[in-house]
């Protein structure tokens, strides 16, 4: 039976390798994947999924006015998918829409297409992304891939940084970017870096002591 999963972390933790491995485990066995990634992503190139261990792979893209059902469906019709489609692997799930999270769940329950997201669940002053929450929300089965903070305690926190590492306070809640721009780590920690920026206190407490 087709499921609708969700596989979320702080940056860092490999997801997009760990996409790839599933597709590279799918078409060992001569089944069919389908790839997505936002259109807005380019760092590795258009269309690209790329893994911070030197693998990349195309990909189809989807914008947010993109009806990922539809989408899903017109595959299905063409004479390229005449095998079918075994699984679709979506990476960067965050920058989905709440709609199209329901679009995904009709591809699960009415196509029978399973279906494998990957994304970080907050953004980088703490609040959920939209796709994020809503694939929590709905999905029928969640994972999570854990990463470290620089203190060895499990990193599920991220803050975007200037270019001398200082954390930022404010910003677009979308703002593409690699290691460069993000640092992964745990809520103590983020709590303590945006402190330091500026952010006003009374949003979180601040923790002290180890």
């Amino acid at each position: 039976m087709a499921s609708l999963y969700f596989t979320y972390s702080a940056m860092n933790a490999g997801k997009s390798t760990s996409l790839l491995q599933v597709a590279y485990n799918y078409e060992e066995r001569d089944q069919h994947v389908v790839l997505l990634t936002p259109a807005l992503d380019t760092r590795a190139g258009e269309g690209k999924i790329h893994s911070r261990l030197g693998l990349s792979r195309s990909a189809e893209t989807f914008t947010p006015k993109t009806d990922l059902f539809r989408r899903v469906q017109s595959m299905l019709n063409e004479q390229m998918h005449e095998q079918g489609i075994d699984c679709i692997l979506l990476d960067e799930a965050q920058f989905l829409s709440p709609e199209q999270v329901w679009q995904l769940a009709r591809v699960v329950d009415e196509l029978h297409v399973p279906v494998m997201c990957y994304g970080i669940r907050t953004d980088a002053f703490g609040n959920a992304f939209p796709g994020s929450a809503g694939l929590l929300a709905i999905a029928d089965k969640l994972t999570e891939l854990k990463t470290i903070c620089f203190c060895g305690r499990k990193a599920t926190m991220v803050y975007r940084c200037d270019e001398q590492g200082n954390a930022l306070n404010s910003g677009e809640q979308v703002a593409i970017g690699g290691n460069d721009r993000y640092v992964s780590c745990c809520r103590k920690h983020w709590v303590e870096a945006l402190a330091a920026a500026g952010i006003n206190q009374q949003t979180f407490p601040l923790v002290e002591g180890d």
